[in-house]
C-alpha cells in the first residue's frame, strides 16, 4: 500500500485521530450530502405542503391554522431573498442537511466516540430516509429533526460539562423548536421526566434552569397568545388529524416502520438503542436513552405517524457508531461496515429521494411491489395502495394547474371583477405561488390558513368566477349561465389527477350577495 492510501485508510478507521478540529471526512460527507440533495431537488415539482408554507410567507403571522409561525417566517425570508422558485424553497433544507451531519458527529463525540465513530455516524445520517426525504422538501419536519438533534446535543454538553450556558441554549432551542412544530414538546417532556428520576434531578434546584424555561416561554409566547386569541386552532387540527389520518395507523406497523425507515442503517441504530440503554459505559447518558424510548412508546400508544420519531434517529445512530467503534478492531471490518450500508442504499435510494422522473419512479415501485411484495412505500395516509408514494404524487400537477388557471384568467376582460376559488390548500397554493409568474391574483379558499385571508365582502362586483375543484359544484353551476371547463390535470400519477378549472360567467343574480350568504354559512373550522 502506498503512503497516501495508507494515510487515508488510517484516517477512516481511526488509527490516526486528529483532535481539536473537525475531521476532513466529516466536512466531505456534509458537502456530499448537500450536493446529493441539490442534484435531485427539481426531479419533480413543488410539494402540496410546500405551496402552503410558501403561501404562509406572504401572510406573516404569529400563528397559522396547522403549524406554528417558524416555517412562515423562513418562507418570507426566502421569498424576499430569491423569489418563488423551487430552489428558493429547498435551499435551506438542503443546507440544513449538511449541518445535521456536523451535529450527528458532535453528538457522537459527546458520547465519547472517536473519529471512526463520528465518520460512521455521518455516513449513516447521510443515507437515512429521514435525511434524504426529510431534507428534500420545505416542510417543518426538517427543522423539527434539526431542533430535536440540537436539544439532544445541548443536553449531552450539559451532562459532560455542567456549564450553565448549555441550559440557556437548551431553553432557546426548545422555544424555537416549539415555534416550528409542537411535537418537540414531547421530547422536552421526556427529557425532563428522565432527568427527574435520575441523579440529574439537581437541575430542578438551580435558578439557571428556570431562567432557561423563561427563555423558552418568552420565545414561544407570541404563538401562545395567537393560539388563545384564535380559539386554539391547534386542538381542532389535532382532532382532524386523528379522525382523518391517525385512525389508519396500526401500532404494530408503527414499530415495523421504524425498521424500514432506517433500513440502510438498522445495523447502527438498533445496537445504538441497546448500547445506550444497557452499557455501563453509557450509564452517564442513560436519561437520554430513557427519554428516547419514552417518546417512542408514547407515540405508539397515541398512534402517531411513523415519521414522528425521526428526531430520535441521530441520537440512536450516534450511539451505534460508538458501539461499533468499540467492537470492530480490524481495519477490514471497519471499512466493510459503512461499505455494506452504502451498498444497501443504492438499490433502494428511489424510495428515499426522487432520483427519477415520475414515470420511471412508478415503474421502479411497480417492480419492487411485484417482485418482492413490498408496498409499504405506496401506502398513503388513507391506507390505500397507489402507484407512487404519497409525497411523490403530491409533487405532480401543480404547474399544470397554474397554467390552466392562467388560461382561464386570460380570457377574462375585467380582472377586477374576477375571483379565483380553490377547493383545497394545494390548489390555492399552486395559484398563489406558481401563479406569481403569470401575475395571477391571490385565490380564495376555505381550507387551512387560507380561511383567514379570503375577502368577506369583495370590493368589486364579481361577474367572472374561476372555480378549481374535482367537479363543478351544483351551487356554482346554478348561479352562472355559462360554466366552461378550461382544462384538467392530465397526469394520472398526480394526487390531483383530473382536478379541473372552470370559467364561470354571466351570473343569474348578484354573486356578491351569494358570497355574503356563503360566508355566513362557512363557520370558522378553527374555532
Amino acid at each position: 500500500m502506498n503512503k497516501s492510501a495508507k494515510t487515508i485508510t488510517q484516517d477512516l478507521t481511526g488509527s490516526a485521530i486528529t483532535t481539536g478540529s473537525i475531521s476532513p471526512w466529516i466536512i466531505l460527507i456534509a458537502i456530499l450530502n448537500v450536493f446529493l440533495h441539490l442534484a435531485f431537488y427539481n426531479t419533480l415539482g413543488f410539494h402540496r405542503d410546500e405551496l402552503l408554507y410558501f403561501s404562509l410567507g406572504q401572510h406573516l403571522s404569529a400563528g397559522y391554522a396547522s403549524v406554528p409561525p417558524f416555517i412562515g417566517f423562513i418562507a418570507w425570508l426566502m421569498i424576499h431573498i430569491s423569489g418563488y422558485s423551487l430552489l428558493s424553497a429547498r435551499i435551506i433544507p438542503m443546507m440544513l442537511s449538511g449541518v445535521l451531519i456536523f451535529l450527528g458527529a458532535a453528538i457522537t463525540k459527546e458520547l465519547k466516540g472517536k473519529q471512526y465513530a463520528q465518520v460512521l455516524t455521518a455516513i449513516a445520517i447521510c443515507i437515512t430516509p429521514f435525511n434524504l426525504r426529510g431534507f428534500t422538501l420545505f416542510q417543518p419536519v426538517c427543522f423539527d429533526i434539526f431542533f430535536w438533534t440540537l436539544i439532544f446535543w445541548f443536553s449531552l454538553k450539559w451532562i459532560n460539562t455542567k456549564s450553565n450556558k448549555y441550559l440557556l441554549l437548551l431553553g432557546l432551542a426548545a422555544g424555537l423548536g416549539m415555534l416550528n412544530k409542537y411535537l418537540i414538546a414531547l421530547e422536552i417532556f421526556a427529557l425532563l421526566a428522565a432527568f427527574l428520576f435520575s441523579t440529574y434531578r439537581i437541575i430542578f434546584t438551580r435558578r439557571i434552569f428556570y431562567l432557561a424555561i423563561l427563555i423558552a416561554f418568552v420565545v414561544f409566547l407570541p404563538n401562545m397568545v395567537w393560539q388563545i386569541k384564535n380559539h386554539l386552532p391547534v386542538l381542532i387540527h389535532m382532532q382532524a388529524l386523528k379522525d382523518s389520518q391517525l385512525v389508519h395507523v396500526n401500532r404494530l406497523t408503527f414499530f415495523t416502520d421504524q425498521i424500514f425507515m432506517g433500513i440502510m442503517v438498522v445495523i447502527l441504530f438498533i445496537p445504538g438503542i441497546i448500547y445506550l440503554c444497557f452499557s455501563k459505559s453509557m450509564k452517564k447518558y442513560r436519561p437520554l436513552a430513557i427519554a428516547s424510548v419514552l417518546v417512542l412508546l408514547i407515540l405508539a400508544i397515541l398512534k402517531g405517524k411513523s415519521y414522528y420519531t425521526f428526531g430520535l434517529f441521530p441520537l440512536w445512530i450516534a450511539a451505534g457508531g460508538v458501539y461499533w467503534e468499540c467492537k470492530l478492531k480490524r481495519k477490514f471490518t471497519k471499512i466493510l461496515l459503512p461499505t455494506l450500508m452504502l451498498l444497501i442504499t443504492v438499490p433502494i435510494l428511489p424510495m428515499a429521494i426522487p432520483i427519477y422522473k415520475a414515470e420511471k419512479l412508478a415503474g421502479y415501485f411497480a417492480r419492487v411491489k411485484d417482485k418482492y411484495g413490498f408496498d409499504m412505500a405506496l401506502r398513503w395516509e388513507t391506507g390505500k395502495i397507489h402507484s407512487l408514494p404519497q409525497d411523490y404524487a403530491d409533487m405532480l400537477g401543480w404547474d399544470e394547474l397554474a397554467a390552466i388557471t392562467t388560461k382561464a384568467y386570460d380570457q377574462v376582460p375585467d380582472k377586477q371583477a374576477t375571483m379565483i376559488y380553490a377547493e383545497n390548500y394545494g390548489e390555492a397554493g399552486a395559484v398563489m405561488v406558481l401563479g406569481k409568474k403569470y401575475n395571477l391574483p391571490e385565490p380564495v379558499c376555505f381550507s387551512e390558513s387560507f380561511f383567514y385571508w379570503f375577502p368577506r365582502n369583495p370590493k368589486h362586483e364579481i361577474t367572472n368566477f374561476i372555480y378549481i375543484n374535482s367537479e363543478l359544484g351544483e351551487d356554482v353551476s346554478n348561479l352562472f349561465a355559462d360554466c366552461r371547463l378550461i382544462g384538467k390535470i392530465e397526469n394520472p400519477l398526480a394526487r390531483e389527477y383530473a382536478t379541473g378549472v372552470w370559467l364561470c360567467t354571466k351570473p343569474h343574480s348578484s354573486f356578491n350577495e351569494f358570497w355574503r350568504q356563503r360566508v355566513k354559512q362557512v363557520t370558522n373550522p378553527f374555532q
